[in-house]
């Protein structure tokens, strides 16, 4: 690190010198990844299905447990992943490279036939459970997957439109595994690559329809060890700068060791079609044994704090949304919240509020917050920044991980200085394969020797991450990402508008929500804002529907090519340009 870093970095060096040394379980060295040299981490799974029959060493410790009252052992999720793979074959066909779109809310029978697909070297797409019927449509024909499982409310959105594949209730799994008994089919033997496609997540882009990033066995078990990784670097960190204190002497004169910490139980609220639902709380945990608490339905503090107890819950995870409602609930102060050692923040930034809150309520969280900068194109994690790191410098996202190579471009391609703002670029073995049939995108995201394209702007500093701006110009609201071009295009398309613009605007229990600016066709007769929210509702999942609106008289400000200058309509700045 460089030299103005202070005392608490120091030994960082060193001990990631350690992690990444010869023998480590994170010892990194160099191979060919899809025709690129690059850093891998040497000792690692090469499928999900490995993970899988892993994860069977942690027997009947708890996987799951469900706020609906199902409990889902380790063994018992394997066995159900052996059996449901064994009917995807048997009576859909399902085979390598097939895909099998899940269309739910969180339950087991999601997670049981999305690791039944990756078994079988099938693709698992991940169907954002908020999509309207079009939405849903077009990701169905994006993908064409060979079968549709879906729950009762999703399947009520796909009851109207004719589909040429087969749709099958998620229910109608259950009693294939329902039973625990020890005996059944072994997990598919079929051969895995790598590098074959594992599952697709769709993530807003600059056409403003969803895409369809396609993520590798490869990138989501390299997520898996990078998650890892981040734990033991900050475990070592801490040991060595809060060493532990003394064993305490008995009365017979002998030392006493502290009690173990409890085991980690981990909140898990987040979508199961999300990176953060689908790789960091379903894949840690097969990793390393420990329990996770899924809720479902609408997000329910109270029901949290309830589980809190219930389950003695040592871990919070979830959208800057999901930990304001917790603490704002009138429960919170007559429930025992003293477990609750690790609060997560993961689909929208933290803020310094959030952090002060959450310190202040729960002091034992007080200086544990840390924060990481990824997006779905590679597999959530590019860099990570401890608390300390934190403190230094409140502004990084920490340096680079372990096999992750970040370099800042100006728009030609050129490699800038330290220092300097540009495109943030990254390679890794956590990068996407591309966009699921949208070549166009992909070559547009990937370029050069596998280098990520990001569309955020940032800088290198103190050998860390500094993030400027996100070009996309996402709006994150709860943790949901939206893109104001596809909600512009909707509005655009009712004959009384002639002008839209949309942006996110803060919001403190969600982070944002969505605002329309719109410029009536016809100035001589109003704008009916209801009438327009209901026609954005019709095609649109209902947290994209905008919540505030603004009627302008005046034409949009523009610039000299006709773009909108959507910051002189947040009011950041006066319109420098002089329209013609």
């Amino acid at each position: 690190m460089a030299e103005s870093v202070p005392a608490a970095l120091e030994g960082l060096a060193e001990i990631e010198g350690q992690l990444q040394g010869p023998g480590s379980p994170f010892e990194v060295g160099t191979e060919e990844v899809l025709g690129t040299e690059m850093s891998v981490f040497v000792n690692r799974l090469r499928s999900i299905r490995e993970l899988i029959a892993q994860s069977m060493n942690h027997g009947d410790n708890e996987y799951m447990v469900f706020d609906t009252g199902q409990r889902i052992t380790f063994a018992h999720h394997a066995r159900a992943v052996a059996r449901t793979a064994e009917l995807l074959a048997d009576r859909f066909g399902i085979g390598v490279g097939d895909r099998v779109a899940i269309f739910s809310a969180n339950n087991p029978e999601w997670v049981i036939v999305h690791h039944a697909a990756l078994s079988l070297g099938a693709v698992s797409v991940g169907m954002n459970g908020w999509w309207t019927t079009d939405e849903a449509l077009h990701a169905l024909g994006l993908t064409s997957p060979k079968l549709v499982a879906v729950d009762d409310r999703r399947r009520e959105r796909l009851d109207a439109a004719e589909l040429d594949m087969p749709v099958v209730d998620l229910d109608d799994f259950a009693p294939v595994w329902a039973e625990t008994v020890d005996d059944g089919p072994e997990l598919p033997s079929q051969p895995i690559g790598e590098d074959d496609p594992a599952t697709i997540l769709f993530t807003s882009g600059t056409t403003g329809r969803p895409k369809g990033a396609v993520l590798s066995h490869r990138a989501m078990l390299a997520f898996q060890q990078s998650a890892a990784y981040i734990g033991a670097r900050s475990m070592l960190l801490k040991m060595r700068h809060n060493p532990p204190p003394p064993p305490v002497e008995s009365e017979g004169g002998e030392g006493q060791e502290a009690a173990p910490p409890p085991p980690m139980v981990r909140l898990t609220p987040f979508p199961l079609f999300h990176v953060s639902g689908m790789l960091s709380t379903l894949l840690t945990p097969m990793a390393y044994g420990f329990k996770t608490v899924w809720t479902t339905g609408r997000f329910d503090a109270g029901r949290v704090l309830e589980l809190t107890t219930s389950e003695n819950l040592t871990a919070w995870n979830g959208a800057a949304t999901h930990i304001w409602r917790i603490l704002d609930h009138p429960d919170f102060g007559a429930t025992d919240t003293s477990g609750v050692t690790d609060v997560g923040i993961g689909g929208s930034a933290s803020t310094p509020a959030l952090i002060a809150a959450t310190e202040a309520a729960l002091p034992q969280t007080k200086n544990s917050f840390s924060s990481g900068y990824g997006l779905t194109e590679c597999a959530a994690l590019i860099s990570h920044a401890t608390n300390a790191m934190l403190q230094f410098d409140p502004e990084s996202v920490g340096p680079p991980l372990a096999t992750v190579e970040v370099r800042i471009t100006d728009d030609e391609g050129n490699e800038l200085p330290d220092g300097t703002d540009g495109n943030i670029e990254v390679r890794s073995p956590m990068v996407m394969l591309g966009y699921w049939g949208n070549p166009e995108a992909t070559e547009a995201a990937l370029v050069g020797d596998r280098w990520l394209h990001t569309g955020d702007v940032g800088r290198m500093a103190n050998q860390m991450l500094h993030l400027a701006s996100r070009k996309r110009d996402l709006i994150i609201r709860g943790g949901e990402n939206i893109h104001p071009g596809e909600v512009e295009n909707r509005i655009e398309a009712h004959p009384a508008v002639a002008e839209v613009a949309v942006f996110g605007v803060d919001d403190k229990e969600m982070g944002q929500t969505v605002k329309a600016v719109v410029v009536p066709a016809d100035s001589s007769t109003p704008l009916d804002v209801t009438e327009l929210t209901e026609f954005v509702a019709e095609t649109l999942a209902y947290y994209k529907v905008p919540a505030h609106w603004e009627v302008r008289s005046d034409p949009m400000p523009r610039n000299a090519t006709g773009k909108i200058l959507k910051h002189v309509l947040q009011g950041e700045t006066a319109n420098q340009f002089v329209e013609e």
